[in-house]
């Protein structure tokens, strides 16, 4: 297991940017597939983005596309969700997920897939 901690959120205007930022606490997480989800109030949690472990495929959810980049830099054991463009319907909780993996360039994209969980970061962006 690995815990994960999540930080970067905050109050935006729509049109801004944000960059969560997730690590993990007391270990390393290489060979560690990550993805972001979100959750709005009184709405299913949804995927955001995904990641493999060697950083070289990723992969957006629709809503997200061409606005949000996910990136990792392994040896500082840390991955980001760069936000642009923001919009009110991106308010939500943003959590990070790992899940081990033996394929270096395998991503997941559903939440059922992943093992550990951040404890999740408010994103709020206000029109």
């Amino acid at each position: 297991q690995v815990q994960l901690v999540e930080s970067g959120g905050g109050s935006v205007q729509a049109g801004g940017s944000l960059r969560l930022s997730c690590a993990p606490s007391g270990r390393g997480f290489t060979t560690y597939a990550i993805g972001w989800f979100r959750q709005a109030p009184g709405k299913e949690r949804d995927f955001v983005a995904a990641i493999s472990w060697i950083g070289d495929n990723a992969y957006y959810g629709d809503s997200v596309k061409g606005r949000f980049t996910i990136s990792r830099d392994n040896a500082k054991n840390t991955l980001y969700l760069q936000m642009i463009s923001l919009k009110p319907e991106d308010t939500a909780v943003y959590y990070c997920a790992a899940r081990r993996t033996i394929g270096s360039s395998t991503y997941y994209v559903h939440s059922d897939d992943y093992q550990d969980w951040g404890q999740g970061t408010q994103v709020t962006v206000s029109s």
